[in-house]
């Protein structure tokens, strides 16, 4: 089967591949291609226009490549059997595997987060922190074998990723880390601590930063991927919150952990640029987690407005009842445009991240504003409940404590502000 894609370059297409049959298909620059494959019997070769990049498709040895700006969104209707094979793609000059994933884009992560955190804020960070920080390093940076090996895993559920850059001593100057790998014949010896780590204690891999090298700062840090049941692994004080319960976070701590040079992550003295790719992508998950919180604490104002009666606020109503409820009446209103210019904000960083373009000063906006929002549409809609919304328990404290926690952690907004400033100030 050979199909040639005629349209305009930066279209999108869709084709059915099952069954056994040898495909060649091609493509204008920046097409997007929507492919429906049976990796298990597929063989042969997609190619598009510049660029020309081959990656493994399946153990068959059919292959994939992509033209300038190309996207792959890759389903299994047929079932995908992790064991068998991997999809792989080029994304401009980012790479993105999917070994046994979904294949869906950074917008359609911001999304799922966002759903998720309607209805738990803890859910949501759960499942953000193993999508993002800690499964991604390895998609982007990660050599054939680590991705073969780990993402599998990740992508079915088996392994729950974590990301353990944090330190007691350095927390939003990450490049300050104390923790050391000291080499030891053809591996490396960890040894410190590091704190406030989401997914503790639950994760079975951690994508973790240590320093290798003389230099004080971000030269001498180095990743590495570290599988929870190795020998010296072991958990510190697990946190307890004012809010997002239902996530743990806590103390990690190495001691004299033997890592193979295997599970280094990257070359010597690339960890700093490897934790701050990550962070920027993950902070598109922490936008949609805002969003996600915010729109619920919309939504139940909303409902308890109605509830009050506030939609029939006509006719024989006392002036004072009818200026209060229209006070409530513009918060409400308010509430929802911030949040709708949050989420634009978010999606366009999204957007940009899926398309392979720079996104650090747009993730960094997003998630400053997105969180801001968050925490005072909480806020507000507290003020909406009254003495209603301060009761423990209520959705309506519990979504001011939820949001707290996003303006602190994946980069504090102080920080957002430093690298917003930072991105304006050396642009072109």
């Amino acid at each position: 089967v050979n199909m040639t894609d005629m349209g305009e370059p930066g279209s999108s297409d869709t084709f059915a591949i099952t069954g056994t049959q040898s495909t060649n298909l091609s493509g204008s620059d920046g097409d997007d291609f929507f492919l429906l494959l049976d990796p298990s019997n597929l063989t042969g070769s997609v190619s598009g226009g510049l660029g020309n990049d081959t990656f493994d498709l399946d153990s068959s040895g059919a292959s994939l490549s992509a033209g300038l700006d190309a996207r792959f969104v890759l389903g299994t209707p047929l079932g995908f059997d992790s064991n068998t094979g991997s999809f792989e793609a080029l994304l401009a000059n980012r790479n993105i595997a999917f070994v046994g994933g979904a294949g869906m884009d950074a917008l359609a992560f911001a999304i799922c987060i966002e759903e998720l955190a309607q209805a738990c804020a803890a859910t949501a960070v759960i499942v953000d922190v193993h999508s993002s920080v800690g499964t991604e390093p390895i998609l982007l940076f990660g050599d054939e074998d680590q991705k073969r090996k780990w993402l599998p895993q990740l992508a079915s559920g088996q392994l729950l990723g974590a990301f353990a850059l944090t330190e007691p001593a350095s927390g939003s100057d990450a490049a300050a880390l104390k923790m050391t790998a000291r080499r030891n014949g053809s591996g490396y010896v960890l040894n410190g601590t590091k704190v406030f780590i989401t997914n503790i204690g639950r994760a079975g891999l951690y994508v973790v930063f240590a320093r290798t090298g003389p230099d004080e700062k971000a030269a001498g840090i180095t990743a590495f991927l570290v599988p929870a049941d190795a020998d010296g692994v072991r958990i510190g004080q697990v946190f307890g919150k004012m809010g997002l319960n239902g996530s743990p976070t806590g103390e990690l701590v190495l001691e004299d952990v033997n890592i193979p040079e295997s599970h280094r992550l990257g070359r010597e003295g690339h960890g700093f640029t490897i934790a701050m790719r990550a962070l920027d992508s993950g902070r598109i998950g922490i936008s949609g987690q805002a969003l996600g919180i915010a729109q619920a604490a919309i939504d139940e104002a909303r409902t308890l407005m109605r509830e009050r009666g506030h939609e029939n606020s006509k006719g024989d109503v006392d002036v004072l009842d009818r200026l209060a409820g229209q006070g409530d009446d513009f918060s409400l209103a308010d509430m929802a445009t911030k949040v709708e210019s949050a989420r634009l904000l978010a999606y366009r960083a999204a957007w940009l991240c899926s398309r392979g373009k720079p996104f650090t000063r747009e993730a960094s906006m997003s998630k400053l504003h997105c969180t801001d929002t968050a925490m005072q549409v909480a806020l507000d809609a507290l003020q909406i409940a009254g003495h209603e919304g301060a009761v423990a328990g209520s959705p309506f404290e519990r979504h001011v404590r939820d949001a707290k926690a996003l303006q602190i952690y994946e980069g504090s907004n102080q920080v957002q502000r430093i690298v917003i400033a930072r991105e304006l100030l050396k642009a072109g």
